[in-house]
């Protein structure tokens, strides 16, 4: 029979690796449905161009939708399989990393909304349409950008459980904390100092690549050697 231990043991392995592949998952959906479909379909500031844009391809939104939909069951994984990964090194940190998440998965499933209803709007073609449908979108945006304040805090939580651990490589830790600081901080200002907006844009493009190497970063390494941590 298993020793408690052990069982422990094995759930943190099998939360690394759940965790990996979701946030892998997730990685390449929102390229898809962010990166690819939204930038393309939708023009900011012209809502007339926008609805002709997801008319002509409203099967390329609904994979976006989809996508969307894709990527907040992930979350729900991620929030879930950190708090078990984590769990062992620090309790109290874990639970307000995995709080986190969730809160921020919960903003996102709001946002999200606002695009199912951009999609039921587009079913008809008039100048008040696009601009209820524009309206839905830049509420999707706007609630979006604010949930990702929450996701930032949830990212310096697990670096600062990470870097208290010798499980954890430091750099790794510290590209974690780097990314969530990046992700509360520019979203902080776009939704709070709009005036700064063009600024706030060039800082994002600097700051990205910290971003994306942080969290994505993380996810690599859960699945190669974080499915093979021990407690000892």
């Amino acid at each position: 029979m298993k020793s408690k231990r052990t069982t422990k043991q094995n759930m943190q392995q099998k939360a690394a690796v759940f965790s990996g592949v979701a946030l892998l998952v997730m990685t390449v959906t929102v390229i898809f449905a962010q990166g690819y479909v939204h930038s393309s379909l939708v023009i900011d500031g012209d809502a007339v161009a926008t609805l002709k844009n997801i008319h002509a391809s409203q099967a390329l939104f609904r994979l976006e939708v989809l996508g969307w939909l894709i990527i907040f069951m992930t979350d729900l994984i991620v929030s879930w399989g950190f708090y078990l990964f984590l769990k062992p090194f620090h309790q109290g940190y874990a639970l307000l990393a995995g709080g986190l998440r969730f809160l921020y998965t919960a903003i996102l499933a709001i946002a999200v909304s606002h695009l199912v209803i951009t999609n039921n709007l587009v079913q008809n073609s008039s100048d008040r349409v696009a601009q209820q449908a524009m309206d839905s979108i830049t509420a999707f945006e706007a609630i979006w950008s604010f949930g990702l304040i929450i996701f930032g805090l949830h990212l310096i939580a697990v670096g600062l459980v990470a870097i208290a651990t010798k499980k954890i490589p430091k750099v790794m830790s510290i590209l974690v904390i780097i990314a969530g600081f990046s992700y509360s901080l520019i979203h902080f200002m776009y939704n709070f100092m709009p005036h700064i907006e063009n600024f706030t844009g060039l800082l994002e493009l600097i700051l990205m690549a910290p971003m994306v190497i942080g969290e994505l970063g993380f996810g690599i390494w859960l699945l190669v050697k974080g499915r093979k941590v021990t407690m000892d």
